[in-house]
């Protein structure tokens, strides 16, 4: 039998190094067919998902609770394992620069507990040649056991859309990629088990980790265009929602929106490129370009908030500011790379206090992370501006009552109300006498 069969026939086990958003996925929906080892270094987290609790909000407690991961935080477990998928994140430095940190540490773990006949997989987002060049001298410095002889490598970039309850690991055409035809072969049959949309098979692994890469940069360029062209309409008294609205209705135009740009993937993916592109001697012009625009702009809206806070007849030092929603996506409760702290940090360079409320973050993690605490939204009045941050449902049915209540009852001041995602009807708030804005 070859390494498929045994794992079908449950005679080898496969296993998850690193279950976050990405990884928690995959190993439960695999739980389904095979035998699977979850395994991350976060021993709490690994006890969330023992007792039956989804902290990512991904899949939920019930399908936790009823899945057959074996979870564990002990590395020796994967010596259990033939068939070994990498999710660990992909970060980058405060320079821009790629942080491979925790996918060289996946690999040193992975490698001191990796035994013969083995087939590693990495999904994790990186510049082309990192699989090979880099994760492939780690495993086989720990493991001692050498690559194409002892062991298998692939690549399968993930594709999983944080908070997404339409397009699934199930539902997304994966790509995977092996360092020969008989890996390829048993990558894209393993992973054929999970994903119905089917697999496409890449003709290389940099192929794979090229084709990754090059997807948020695609759409991060396209989101900078619709921030620009926000500002230059912005200038011009133009509502830029009501020209796209327009634009859209010709057959060939990409409906793009503009906005903040955080996460893990579009604002981080193209510093991948553009890093590995510059080693080999290439600057980067409209990559770069792109990612100047999208991460100014919460400084962009924290600056147009002090101008029009001001034009209401309102004193900026001092001024009580509501933030809604603090992740760096809607309906999804991870805050890590979150745009949002950029207004945060703008308003108080101003002296301006904001206030925030976001129902569906992770509390715990933003605290770490940002040292900010949120505050339930009915607390929240006597403010002097909103700015509503990102469209979580909840935020999505507040009513023009809802917002009245926390606003200063001031006679003369204006309602400042700023829509980053343009989820209000602009005419009606207008028509209430808020001074309204929007990207």
């Amino acid at each position: 039998m070859n390494l498929y069969e045994k794992l079908l026939s449950g005679e080898e086990k496969l296993s998850l190094v690193g279950l976050g958003y990405v990884g928690m996925p995959i190993a439960v929906a695999f739980s389904k067919v095979l035998n699977v080892i979850g395994f991350d270094l976060n021993s709490k987290k690994i006890d969330l998902y023992k007792s039956g609790i989804d902290p990512t909000k991904e899949i939920g407690d019930e399908a936790i609770s009823k899945c057959t991961v074996d979870f564990t935080s002990d590395p020796e477990k994967l010596k259990e394992a033939k068939f070994h998928i990498v999710a660990v994140p992909t970060p980058v430095n405060d320079d821009h620069s790629p942080d491979l940190t925790p996918v060289e540490g996946a690999s040193r773990i992975l490698g001191q507990n990796l035994t013969k006949g083995s087939v590693v997989v990495f999904e994790s987002t990186v510049y082309p040649g990192v699989t090979e060049e880099v994760c492939v001298p780690i495993l086989e410095k720990e493991s001692g056991l050498k690559c194409g002889v002892d062991f298998k490598i692939g690549y399968s970039p993930e594709r999983i859309n944080p908070g997404d309850k339409v397009h699934r690991l199930e539902t997304i055409t994966k790509i995977v990629s092996g360092m020969d035809e008989e890996t390829l072969d048993t990558v894209a049959k393993v992973y054929s088990l999970v994903v119905k949309a089917g697999v496409h098979r890449a003709e290389s692994i940099k192929v794979a980790e090229a084709a990754k890469v090059i997807e948020n940069s695609q759409r991060d360029i396209n989101i900078a265009f619709m921030n620009e062209l926000s500002i230059i309409f912005n200038k011009m008294g133009i509502d830029t929602k009501s020209v796209l609205e327009a634009a859209g209705t010709k057959w060939n135009f990409l409906k793009f929106a503009p906005g903040l740009v955080g996460g893990h993937c579009i604002g981080v993916d193209p510093y991948y490129l553009t890093y590995k592109a510059e080693k080999i001697g290439y600057l980067s012009q409209v990559i770069l370009a792109g990612r100047r625009i999208n991460d100014g702009m919460g400084k962009y809206v924290a600056e147009n908030l002090v101008k029009n806070l001001i034009k209401a007849g309102c004193h900026v030092k001092g001024a009580k500011v509501a933030l809604l929603g603090f992740t760096f996506k809607e309906n999804c409760p991870d805050t890590r790379n979150t745009r949002v702290i950029d207004i945060c940090t703008e308003l108080s360079e101003y002296g301006i206090i904001p206030v925030i409320s976001d129902p569906v973050a992770d509390a715990a993690e933003a605290e770490r992370e940002y040292g900010v605490e949120f505050v339930d939204i009915n607390e929240i009045k006597d403010v002097d501006a909103v700015i509503l941050a990102v469209a979580h449902n909840e935020f999505a049915s507040l009513s023009m009552e809802d917002f009245n209540r926390m606003f200063k009852k001031a006679p003369n001041e204006e309602k400042v109300l700023f829509d980053i995602k343009g989820l209000l009807d602009r005419k009606t708030y207008e028509q209430a006498g808020y001074n309204y804005w929007r990207l």
